[in-house]
């Protein structure tokens, strides 16, 4: 649950387990009160919403609710970071090589090696 919305800085994990921990302990007693969340969240000094986003994503890290588990989110965010650098790596190379293949921007025309421009350069 850490790390994962900006709650996460709110309030600290110690607190958030044991939230999540008394609204299971007090759903097991008496599965068909409904105010269990907002009585809890009021005792704690936290959000309605917050507390019940923890038991959500509680429930789905357990498998007993569909959705995202906390490790795939953070495995999900990684791979979109990874793609985008690939994307920004991917167009550097594209301008690169259309760089290169135009030889009024570039010395190294076609039939000019590109290794001869570098040791040139490195005489000046």
């Amino acid at each position: 649950m850490e790390g994962q919305n900006p709650s996460s800085k709110r309030y600290p994990p110690e607190l958030k387990e044991r939230a999540v921990r008394m609204v299971k302990d007090l759903r097991q007693q008496d599965p068909g009160d409904k105010a269990v969340i907002s009585r809890v969240a009021r005792q704690l000094g936290v959000g309605d919403e917050s507390l019940r986003a923890w038991v959500k994503q509680s429930e789905i890290d357990a498998g007993a609710r569909a959705g995202l588990s906390t490790d795939e989110q953070a495995e999900l965010k990684e791979l979109r970071k990874e793609v985008s650098e690939l994307r920004r790596s991917n167009d550097i190379l594209q301008a690169a090589a259309s760089f290169m293949s135009n030889p009024r921007l570039c010395a190294a025309g076609p039939g000019r090696e590109v290794s001869s421009l570098v040791g040139r350069a490195g005489s000046r």
